[in-house]
């Protein structure tokens, strides 16, 4: 047993029972009801930060919700690997579908997690992910095995759009300056099959209000007489797909990447059963654009998407209503080279000439982010391929994700840093949706893998 498998031994019960005090806090960033638990969240991350073997930790104020910064700079010849994640997460709704409450945490064993998993919401996404950081730097600096410094920077804000962050990484550049950012807010694709994601798509959020007339009116005395928003806008909707699934607003395509057939060969070679994937998911088909591979729409090819949909009357019983107002959120993930504010006005424009005169429409953008394509020919990559090498056995296969996570783009950008993205979650942990959970298994094997990246990383970067 390695020196890092020992510590997680001894450990093991320590790191579970931190994660679940810090899942049992709602920390709901779209909803200012939990404004207060957001920010208890944010106090929990610092104070572990300081524990786990920071020097120096700051709560950083923002227009929005705070950033947590840590760092342990052991000398600064040596690089330096910046930590981001994120505390807050997804609402739990439908809050009847989950099996047990949200956030009071419980471990349970599953098919797939058969040494159990945690069920809460922000399990995977991004707590559970982001603690393993947390604890893997504990165990490196209790140990003294930090082998370069690193700097931790945790937002509250990922789940609508990071705009604090975009405002935060900007003024910050020397505080925030590193070799590498090293972020787990990904999967891969099996506890047997490790993988690196190696890209990940833009994000264009809109909403979309269409009105009517000025006022609820009887379906019997106007039906068929006056426009009904709820009509209009499903058919509205229904027009931006055409027959094979191809996205009909105007220019949406202009810049999208086409692969070569080389690259989507070697994209397929990623084991995956179409069999599996229907039944985990209890549908008799797959459905998505005509001429591409189920992985392939939902990784490479750019998508739109209703989340949600509403208006008139859905209480229980009868109302006969043509509703004054219908509503629409909808999102479109979109793939490099796409830029998420040109997608967001073509859609407006679209949305707003497709309408009838017997109507009004709103589109109100919401937030986004561009698409990012990591290098797998750096020492970042080969570091973290050799950690995974370590702890798993095997090599990862690189493979993009149909995820979005807007800021590395800014990064990138901001700080002139590449990314490298090491998920331990899996498809089957259900992030954003009712009962999310992560493996304990994965967890852990997150804490393992983690210090090897910094191992290696240090080694590279000493030979480069």
């Amino acid at each position: 047993m390695t020196p890092i498998q020992s510590y997680i031994k001894e450990h093991k019960q320590q790191f579970l029972n931190e994660l679940t005090e810090l899942l049992k806090i709602p920390s709901v960033s779209a909803d200012s009801a939990f404004k207060k638990d957001v920010l208890n969240t944010a106090d929990f991350v610092l104070d572990s930060l300081k524990k786990a073997g920071c020097d120096k930790v700051e709560l950083c104020e923002t227009p929005g919700y705070p950033i947590i910064y840590g760092e342990k700079i052991i000398d600064k010849n040596l690089p330096t690997v910046l930590v981001y994640g994120h505390y807050d997460v997804q609402p739990a709704d439908p809050i009847d579908l989950w099996t047990s409450p949200p956030f009071e945490p419980v471990i349970k064993k599953t098919e797939i997690h058969p040494e159990g998993a945690i069920f809460a919401r922000g399990a995977c996404d991004d707590k559970g992910q982001m603690y393993m950081h947390v604890k893997a730097l504990e165990y490196m600096t209790s140990t003294g095995n930090l082998p370069c410094n690193v700097k931790f920077m945790i937002e509250g804000e990922e789940e609508v759009g990071s705009e604090s962050l975009a405002w935060f990484v900007p003024r910050n550049k020397e505080k925030l300056a590193n070799d590498v950012i090293l972020i787990s807010d990904t999967g891969m694709i099996a506890n047997d099959i490790p993988s690196i994601t190696t890209g990940l798509r833009g994000l264009s959020y809109v909403e979309v209000e269409v009105t009517g007339p000025n006022r609820d009116l009887h379906s019997g005395l106007y039906g068929g007489a006056v426009a009904n928003p709820i009509n209009i806008l499903t058919k509205m909707i229904a027009s931006l797909h055409d027959e094979n699934n191809h996205i009909t607003i105007p220019g949406f395509y202009d810049n999208v990447e086409e692969l070569s057939t080389e690259e989507r060969a070697e994209m397929a070679k990623a084991p995956f059963s179409l069999e599996k994937y229907k039944d985990a998911l209890k549908i008799d088909d797959v459905y998505g654009e005509k001429g591409y591979s189920t992985n392939e729409r939902n990784s490479i090819r750019p998508t739109l998407d209703v989340n949600g949909i509403w208006g008139g009357y859905t209480g229980e019983g009868a109302k006969t209503v043509i509703a004054s107002k219908a509503f629409a959120k909808i999102s479109m993930r979109l793939v490099p080279h796409q830029d998420w504010k040109e997608i967001t006005e073509l859609f407006k424009n679209h949305f707003e000439s497709i309408a009838p005169k017997s109507v009004k429409v709103v589109v109100t953008p919401h937030h986004g982010g561009q698409g990012y394509v990591t290098p797998t020919n750096n020492i970042a990559y080969k570091a973290a391929s050799k950690a995974y090498e370590n702890t798993f056995g095997k090599t990862p296969i690189p493979q993009r994700s149909g995820g979005s996570i807007p800021i590395v783009a800014l990064f990138e950008q901001e700080l002139k840093s590449k990314t490298i993205l090491m998920g331990f979650g899996l498809n089957s942990d259900a992030i954003h949706s009712p009962n999310e959970h992560f493996g304990i298994w994965n967890y852990l094997k997150g804490i393992e893998t983690i210090p090897y990246f910094y191992k290696y990383f240090t080694e590279l970067h000493k030979a480069s």
